[in-house]
Formats: C-alpha cells, structure tokens, sequence
C-alpha cells in the first residue's frame, strides 16, 4: 500500500462500505434494466430512455468502484448471491407501474447517498481524496437525477417552495 501512503487498516474499511456500495450499484443497474423493458403506458417514450441513461451511467460506476477497490488493494465482491446480501436495495417486480416505478428508484437513491457518505466518512478519516473526489462526483449526480425524478412526479401546477 505504500505507493498510496494510506494506512492499510483504514482503506480495510473504506473498500468495506465500497463493496457494500458496488452491491447497491449491481441491484439498481438491475432495476433500471428491468423498468426499461417493462414500461409500458403513456409515459413509455420518455421514461424508456431515461431508464437506459441511467442504467448506462450506473454501468459505469459500477466498473469505476470495482476499481477503486483494487486500487486500495482489496478484492471487489463479484458474485451475484453475494451482492444481494450485501446490499441496501432489494428488487423490483417486472409488474410495477410507471409512477411506483420513479418513487421505488427514488427511495433507491435515498439508499445510495446514505451508503455514499458512509463511504465518504471512511475515506475522510483516512485522508483518502481519490475515494472521496470519485463519491463526491457520484453523490452530485444521484442528487440531480433525483430531482428530476421527483419533478417529474410533481402536477404541473406545484411551484418549488421559494427561497
């Protein structure tokens, strides 16, 4: 470990919630593959295509922090059965509607931030800013995706609150 200069029993810990976050990330890609080929309904077009971007995105991060665990010097949980375990996320059903649909994938980011900053607390008490600039990239981009979800849920005669 000494190329990083981080302490072993500290990165330990921080490719542990890594692992737990690479699980979540397995479950959601899977989710979002499943709610685009199962929409249906009037909302079919627009969500058929967000679901592929997202799915596309979390495809990459999922690669992203495998390798971020290697790069720590620990192995990154590959198994199927073992991700289900591990994760925070549980699946969905292929029966579910276009509106269950955004407000599961919602609760799911809620889930994702919460395992991201435990990530982020772990790193930061090991000085780790490669973990911390990558989690940090990934927490901005669940927060914005989120928003948009959730507007897209909104009437269009609801008004975010002002400032």
């Amino acid at each position: 470990m000494s190329y990083l200069n981080l302490d072993k029993k500290k990165t330990a810990a921080i490719a542990k919630e890594l692992n737990v976050l690479l699980a979540d990330y397995h479950l959601y890609y899977q989710k979002l593959r499943n709610f685009h080929w199962n929409i249906v309904g009037s909302n079919f077009f627009e969500l058929h295509v967000k679901f592929e971007e997202m799915y596309d995105d979390a495809k990459l991060k999922v690669d992203e922090i495998a390798e971020r665990i290697l790069t720590l010097r620990f192995q990154p949980t590959s198994n199927l059965s073992d991700y289900i375990k591990m994760s925070n996320l549980e699946e969905s059903s292929e029966n579910t509607k276009d509106v269950e649909m955004v407000k599961i994938l919602l609760d799911d980011h809620g889930k994702l931030l919460k395992q991201m900053r435990k990530v982020v607390e772990k790193a930061s008490g090991a000085d780790d800013e490669g973990t911390i600039d990558m989690v940090g990239g990934f927490i901005g981009h669940i927060e914005k995706i989120s928003w948009m979800l959730d507007a897209w849920l909104m009437k269009a005669t609801d008004n975010h609150p002002e400032a």
